[in-house]
């Protein structure tokens, strides 16, 4: 899989709510009521990721915040494997 360009990763984070680029990853946090909210959903996105065979780093900020970060650390960048990835964690996030 080829890493995009700067404008294939801007095309395609126009298309995701609250996204952003950091250096070579995309990256969103996430708010829930709690934590034990925010555990449930870490393990969600987890099975997701393993179905997928693309692992996010997953952070768990404060007691109700999750920032998630997506990269494909074999090509050192940004691929639509990415972008594939965080559409299946919006649907999650519902």
């Amino acid at each position: 899989m080829s890493l995009l360009t700067q404008t294939e990763i801007s095309k395609n984070l126009s298309s995701l709510s609250d996204w952003v680029q950091e250096g070579n990853q995309i990256a969103k946090l996430f708010q829930r009521k709690d934590f034990a909210e925010a555990l449930v959903f870490v393990n969600k996105v987890g099975a997701e990721a393993e179905k997928m065979n693309h692992h996010p780093d997953i952070f768990i900020h404060s007691w109700n915040k999750v920032k998630i970060t997506i990269s494909t650390h074999s090509e050192g960048g940004i691929t639509k494997k990415d972008f594939q990835l965080a559409e299946k964690i919006e649907e999650l996030n519902k």
